[in-house]
């Protein structure tokens, strides 16, 4: 749980450390604004992604289902810095499937945590395994790094690509092939 007095001290003592006075006018509300936004982007810290995955529906026999393109936005634990871009995540039904909306509260309620995107990958993965028992999972995240865009290196419009897979995806190549060109459709 969000603590926001305690984000508001901080901010004061970030804006003072960097040399800025936090007396000035379009400085007064910031520590404010921020402690709310941090309440914001890190809301998966209290939620758990078992819960959209819960309700599910039967099914007799179903290929692989694919929810693509899905947009995320995540802060990198490292620098504290965004990384953003859209995860696709595939599952093979064994018997039960999931709303195609609860992937990407699932993609939600990860990404809303202080990340690394490879753990964030294996995250969406493990859960779906965990509480739709499917026969296979493949999860690929594709972002940009706002550490290597901004700072370091500086080299924006880079993307870093992760992919885990589990079960069926795992040990069938057909399978990962599938997965990969549904995602060039």
């Amino acid at each position: 749980m969000v603590n926001r007095e305690k984000i508001e001290e901080g901010v004061r003592l970030l804006l003072e450390g960097i040399g800025e006075d936090t007396g000035r006018e379009g400085l007064l509300e910031t520590p404010q604004r921020i402690a709310r936004m941090y309440e914001e982007l890190f809301a998966g810290m209290d939620q758990d992604a078992a819960e959209p995955l819960s309700r599910q529906f039967e099914v007799r026999d179903g290929g692989i289902v694919l929810e693509k393109d899905i947009t995320f936005y995540s802060v990198c634990e490292h620098h504290m810095l965004p990384f953003f871009g859209k995860a696709h995540v595939a599952y093979l039904p064994d018997g039960h499937v999931a709303g195609l909306s609860k992937l990407a509260r699932t993609v939600e309620v990860y990404a809303r945590r202080l990340q690394l995107q490879e753990r964030l990958t294996a995250q969406v993965a493990d859960a779906l395994m965990e509480n739709l028992h499917p026969k296979g999972v493949m999860v690929l995240l594709e972002a940009e790094h706002m550490c290597m865009a901004m700072r370091g290196i500086k080299k924006p419009g880079s993307r870093t690509v992760t992919v885990a897979a589990r079960g069926a995806f795992e040990r069938d190549a057909a399978l990962q092939e599938n997965f990969y060109r549904m995602l060039d459709r």
